[in-house]
């Protein structure tokens, strides 16, 4: 257990739209001093501004977490201001959809500058405060595909690829040198944010999450207990779970079943014409917000994610009870109830 939320000091990045927006809501409601990060003031501001009768305290400071120097003026002003930093989420991204030969490499260096060593600016700016402190909790927020990648992403699956690897040498290293600093990785699924509307399209439409959908809330629930209390990873969302397992299972079958009739091509695709619109290498115009375009399809909570993915122990108790050889398929059917409430919903929106 770590300090309660209200007690705590946050940097959040990616704080102005999407699961970063929802993760400061959260934690300001509940209490907490908060310090959210992003390029945007303006939407920064506004932020502020609907959250100004909250429990907690927010700043706001703007920063690209491409540029080192401005994530370690972030740093360094939060523990001038409030003296400590108790928990960092690395959450801020931006994605591309385009195949490889469509995508140029100064577009795939910008993905991975934003998504990776944005994360790595974040962790080497938190490090100082927290070790001179002595305690602290690093939470990166990756993607289920830094497990499985998928058609279209490939600079936004590498990014994530490489989050998962720099945390797990990370964590290793702060657990020999550093114990009272955990490191917690976020793995969410398909999410209702922003990103798609914001994310550089080369398909000739807006690009779309890849079916079954969460609200934000989900993933920005998973991060908010774990700046409580720290896992390993959290899978938000148990579709990822699913994916994740087949991945590991039958990655082969898995490229057949992504690629065959260009299925993972089509899920990607929407018939909304692509308005030209990125915010890769500058942010878009207009107010920010945590929800996407896909809300009405997108699932509320994971059961999954609540059941296994909080309460570890649990899963252990769970193997121990039915045996160890029994515990995959209850976290499949699991993951699989996940799937077929939100087929259910999507069939019942469909119908009315």
């Amino acid at each position: 257990m770590k300090k309660p939320i209200a007690d705590q000091v946050v940097v959040v990045t990616g704080a102005s739209s999407g699961i970063g927006r929802e993760v400061t809501i959260q934690l300001v409601n509940r209490g907490a001093t908060v310090v959210a990060v992003a390029r945007d003031l303006e939407r920064l501001e506004a932020l502020a501004a609907s959250l100004a009768l909250a429990r907690g305290r927010i700043e706001v400071a703007t920063a690209d977490v491409a540029v080192w120097e401005q994530v370690r003026g972030v740093a360094e002003a939060t523990v001038q201001q409030f003296g400590r930093i108790d928990t960092w989420v690395n959450n801020a991204a931006v994605s591309m959809y385009a195949t490889v030969a469509d995508s140029t490499v100064e577009e795939i260096a910008r993905v991975i500058e934003v998504n990776l060593l944005g994360q790595v600016h974040g962790v080497k700016a938190a490090l100082p405060a927290m070790q001179a402190q002595g305690r602290g909790t690093i939470i990166n927020v990756a993607s289920v595909l830094a497990g499985r990648s998928v058609p279209l992403q490939s600079a936004y699956c590498a990014s994530k690829h490489g989050v998962q690897g720099f945390m797990e040498a990370l964590r290793m290293e702060l657990q020999y040198q550093s114990p009272g600093i955990d490191v917690t990785v976020i793995l969410p699924s398909s999410m209702n944010t922003p990103l798609f509307s914001h994310a550089l399209s080369k398909l000739g439409v807006m690009p779309k999450p890849i079916p079954p959908i969460y609200a934000p809330q989900v993933a920005a629930d998973a991060i908010v207990f774990a700046a409580e209390h720290p896992r390993r990873d959290i899978v938000a969302g148990g579709a990822g779970k699913a994916l994740l397992i087949l991945q590991r299972l039958c990655p082969d079958v898995l490229d057949w079943y992504m690629t065959s009739g260009g299925r993972f091509f089509r899920k990607q695709r929407t018939l909304l014409p692509d308005d030209g619109q990125n915010n890769l290498f500058s942010p878009v115009q207009g107010p920010g917000e945590v929800r996407g375009i896909f809300g009405e399809d997108a699932a509320r909570t994971s059961l999954y994610t609540r059941i296994f993915e909080y309460y570890p122990r649990l899963k252990s108790a769970t193997a121990a009870l039915i045996g160890p050889w029994a515990l995959g398929p209850v976290i499949r059917v699991l993951a699989g109830m996940d799937i077929g409430l939100a087929a259910l919903r999507a069939m019942r929106r469909r119908s009315q």
